[in-house]
């Protein structure tokens, strides 16, 4: 895959997302898609992430992000997509 075949969409999510799993379950669906980046909390409640890869897989897990873990009740997801910046692999950051 080239390069040019990448995406990356940068996601905000707001409801009740944190203290729910919302983070971990992020990590787990991106990596089985075999998506790249990155998902945190924020200090205003919402959570924050950062995805790579195809962009059928990307589109995927924006989706994914208006569900979410299964406790978790997602208000809103913003979404903005830009060139991919190289991420490898997905963590959760503090």
């Amino acid at each position: 895959m080239s390069s040019d075949d990448r995406v990356r969409a940068h996601v905000f999510v707001s409801g009740r997302v944190q203290g729910v799993f919302y983070r971990a379950s992020t990590r787990d669906a991106a990596r089985e898609r075999g998506v790249d980046g990155w998902v945190r909390n924020l200090d205003d409640g919402r959570v924050e992430a950062v995805f790579e890869g195809p962009r059928p897989d990307v589109e995927q897990m924006v989706e994914w992000c208006h569900t979410g873990s299964t406790a978790a009740d997602v208000e809103g997801v913003e979404v903005t997509y830009d060139d991919p910046e190289g991420e490898s692999g997905f963590e959760i950051r503090r």
